[in-house]
């Protein structure tokens, strides 16, 4: 049996799942539909020139089409459950325990999806620096990445545990 690795699959919860595939039903379907009729209410105020609620609807429809292509993208590139997990290797689904090497900071958070953000911890992005960076490091080793400022800082992985919830 061989695994294939897809860095592009985004694991969520099914409670995620559902969350987002009723908003994006909502917004595909009423939400089209409601702003489409405050853009047809505008446009019968006459001048769209200077017809600030036209405006005002056509920006907001923008807004609701990119979340739909977004919702799209995620739920397309998804998968219900979690990816395969060993206690005290870093990847998807677990809990990661970190120590800044500079100033011996210790920060707790799960490494999963942003879309998992109704759960009592912080949650850090694979596709962030630090979660790219420690992606697959075992329990006792370090990873450096770089911070917005341009900067680099080393962290050592203290713990890494599947998510209890």
């Amino acid at each position: 049996m061989t695994e294939t690795r897809d860095e592009t699959v985004t694991w969520l919860t099914q409670e995620a799942y559902d969350r987002l595939k009723a908003e994006l039903d909502h917004l595909s379907g009423p939400g089209r539909i409601d702003i489409a009729k405050k853009i047809e209410a505008a446009r019968e105020e006459g001048d769209l020139r200077e017809n600030g609620g036209y405006h005002a609807a056509k920006d907001e429809q923008g807004q609701i089409e990119a979340r739909i292509i977004t919702l799209q993208h995620i739920l397309e590139n998804s998968r219900v459950g979690g990816p395969p997990r060993t206690d005290g290797v870093v990847g998807p689904g677990m809990t990661v325990t970190i120590r800044f090497v500079k100033d011996d900071d210790e920060v707790t958070f799960l490494l999963a999806s942003r879309e998992e953000s109704d759960i009592p911890i912080d949650v850090y992005s694979p596709r962030s620096p630090l979660g790219a960076a420690i992606m697959g490091k075992k329990v006792g080793e370090k990873a450096t990445y770089s911070l917005p400022n341009g900067r680099n800082a080393t962290v050592e992985i203290l713990e890494a545990v599947p998510y209890g919830g």
